[in-house]
């Protein structure tokens, strides 16, 4: 446990931080099983749009790494265009 008052504000704040991160990348990953669950139905261009979105938006803030986004970008509209 923190005694020093800005290291109780630190924790205070990474909390709250990895609670609305935890989200958005929870978003990432239904909007992504969406798309795979999809590949190769009429909805699929669709809900490949939606995840794409959905990972950008983490990308946009710092959740995942610019990298890693296009990386799941890829591998996504590979794996969709397959299915």
């Amino acid at each position: 446990m923190a005694n020093i008052k800005s290291a109780i504000k630190r924790n205070r704040q990474n909390a709250k931080r990895a609670e609305a991160n935890k989200g958005v990348r929870s978003q990432m990953r239904t909007y992504t099983k969406k798309a795979l669950a999809a590949a190769g139905t009429d909805e699929s261009d669709e809900s490949l749009r939606l995840a794409i979105k959905h990972i950008d938006k983490a990308a946009t803030k710092g959740i995942i790494h610019k990298n890693n986004a296009s990386r799941k970008k890829s591998r996504l509209t590979k794996a969709v265009n397959a299915g």
